[in-house]
């Protein structure tokens, strides 16, 4: 089975060699790995470079954008960049954080989900943070959700599902069109992946409205809005991020920005996550 590997990386000189080095010792090599240096102004590219030198199924492309640390299309943007560079012999395509250590048989059990089930579309393994000195289950990890940091999707799933969206709630949005097209999504607590910066840590402020526009542009509507805002800022123990991410709803709603999906996934999407919702509280 093939895996083709893309990592956005901008200023990562601290993780990515990490990052590369449990790729390159997995039990499956990947057939390809594409990092793009989105940008970077540190030692992320001569990192790189030197991995480059000892394997030649590992590339370097440099992507020019803004300086800023943003989620959403600034990450998906780079990743199109290293997918151009890219043929279509792929199995499995990997959209990977640059700050991740992998276990060395994660390909290995990725490739066997994807051979035993036909109609999975989507599988990874869980991110673990360190906090005092021990590596624990980072608190935004769900059964049911991929994090946008591992992503891995059959050729046939990522290609029905349009690929990426170039906006923020793309690692949201991809799951639900794979439900929407009957994909499977899974996730394998056996896989245990250390992440080395927890989600958001180095976002700009930039990006605090960014998720309650996704929101708006999933066709969420405002109740199931305000429950996810309310569940995520709960998380995240802030209170000031339920606002952000209430007035980013309303920004883009006044906006009028261009929906992710088509009314007839919108309402799938709202049905699917009334019915997530529902099966929690019974």
């Amino acid at each position: 089975m093939n895996f083709y590997i893309i990592i956005p990386a901008h200023n990562e000189e601290d993780s990515i060699g990490l990052t590369l080095e449990s790729l390159v010792n997995q039990t499956l090599t990947p057939k390809k790995i594409v990092v793009v240096d989105d940008h970077s102004s540190d030692e992320t590219s001569a990192i790189v470079k030197r991995f480059v030198s000892k394997h030649s199924w590992i590339s370097l492309i440099s992507n020019e954008s803004s300086d800023q640390h943003l989620p959403g299309s600034k990450i998906i943007n780079a990743f199109y960049k290293g997918y151009e560079h890219l043929d279509n012999n792929y199995d499995v395509i990997c959209k990977y954080d640059a700050d991740l250590i992998f276990p060395p048989d994660y390909l290995e059990g990725l490739a066997h989900h994807f051979k035993t089930n036909p109609k999975l579309g989507m599988a990874s393994g869980f991110c673990y943070i360190e906090q005092n000195g021990q590596w624990v289950l980072e608190n935004l990890t769900r059964k049911d959700h991929i994090r946008g940091a591992l992503k891995a999707y059959r050729k046939n799933c990522f290609i029905e599902i349009g690929k990426l969206k170039p906006s923020m709630g793309w690692d949201t949005v991809d799951e639900l069109l794979a439900k929407f097209y009957g994909w499977e999504i899974l996730t394998d607590s056996n896989l245990q992946v250390k992440h080395l910066k927890p989600t958001g840590t180095s976002y700009n402020t930039a990006s605090k409205y960014l998720q309650g526009e996704a929101m708006y542009k999933m066709r969420y509507g405002f109740l199931i809005t305000l429950i996810s805002a309310s569940k995520l800022a709960f998380k995240k123990k802030s209170l000031n991020l339920f606002r952000d991410y209430m007035s980013g709803f309303y920004k883009a709603k006044k906006e009028g920005q261009d929906y992710l999906v088509t009314k007839e996934q919108g309402q799938f999407i709202r049905a699917t996550r009334w019915k997530g919702m529902l099966q929690k509280f019974s």
